[in-house]
């Protein structure tokens, strides 16, 4: 599971050894950074029991050893609308001739 932008994740002991308190995170960004085959960097916020970002960490850690805990909106289903699909409106111009 590749984490993306959004995401919640529960990162532990399984991560990487650094991390033997477990920890919430929401990841900001994946690096493209070369590293260790399995291994990313990721840049996010560590959140508190309530899911309130306490502070902004870089964490290196393995991708076998992260568990998905929130999934990030899809940015396709944001809002009701289809594109192509407008109503149709009026230049602003037609609208004030009609007054």
């Amino acid at each position: 599971m590749l984490p993306r932008s959004g995401d919640v994740i529960h990162v532990t002991k399984a991560a990487s050894v650094q991390f033997s308190s477990p920890m919430l995170f929401r990841v900001i960004r994946v690096h493209d950074w070369p590293t260790y085959e399995g291994w990313i960097w990721l840049d996010g916020y560590e959140l508190n029991s309530t899911g309130d970002a306490v502070e902004r960490r870089s964490i290196f850690v393995q991708v076998g050893g992260l568990r998905q805990v929130g999934k990030a909106p899809d940015p396709r289903a944001r809002n009701g609308r289809q594109p192509g699909l407008n109503p149709g409106t009026l230049p602003a111009r037609a609208l004030r001739a009609n007054r």
